[in-house]
């Protein structure tokens, strides 16, 4: 079984646990599900660089720097979000709280940083292959957003605002991904 199959299987078990824990037993600390959730989020990112190994036609340096780059900024994400989540538990003061809330944007910020490096960084062909799977992912992952809008608006889901908009970046990456492998073999 290719890797990347293995990570992705692993990711969407991980993911549904996560969800079946917090909706089937909410009396378990918050950390437990956050950390189920950060795992599968971990190998859908270990299998998206997988499958861009085998797509990548960057060169060792441009590829080594991006999985670097990439790999410390969702590093610090990750270390930074448990972070911010643990402290505004503790504080009240409304500026603090939104210091402490954005802690997890600068990753981010280094994270797109080094997406925009390594597109620079790779031939013409390369850079079609990404263009194409970042519209494919913003207009497959904008498309569900604005379906999920029409339910919630029809009373039929009740998804709240604030985890519907934390869930748009990883959703864009993830799909990125997989419409990346894909794109790539129509060019491989």
């Amino acid at each position: 079984m290719p890797r990347s199959r293995l990570f992705s299987g692993l990711a969407l078990g991980l993911i549904g646990a996560t969800i079946g824990v917090r909706f089937g037993l909410s009396h378990l600390p918050a950390w437990v599900p956050l950390l189920m959730l950060l795992g599968g989020l971990g190998l859908v990112a270990a299998a998206a660089l997988s499958a861009e190994q085998r797509c990548a036609t960057a060169s060792g340096p441009v590829q080594r720097r991006y999985t670097r780059e990439l790999l410390l900024g969702m590093g610090a994400y990750a270390g930074l979000l448990i972070v911010s989540l643990l402290l505004l538990r503790q504080v009240e003061t409304p500026p603090l709280r939104a210091v402490i809330a954005l802690l997890p944007i600068l990753p981010i910020a280094l994270v797109l940083r080094a997406m925009v490096r390594f597109i620079r960084g790779v031939d013409e062909l390369q850079q079609r292959i990404e263009l194409e799977a970042v519209c494919i992912a913003a207009a497959l992952v904008s498309f569900g957003y604005m379906t999920a809008g029409f339910l919630q608006a029809a009373r039929v889901i009740d998804v709240p605002a604030s985890a519907a908009m934390l869930w748009v970046f990883p959703l864009v990456c993830g799909t990125y991904g997989f419409a990346k492998s894909v794109v790539a073999r129509r060019y491989g």
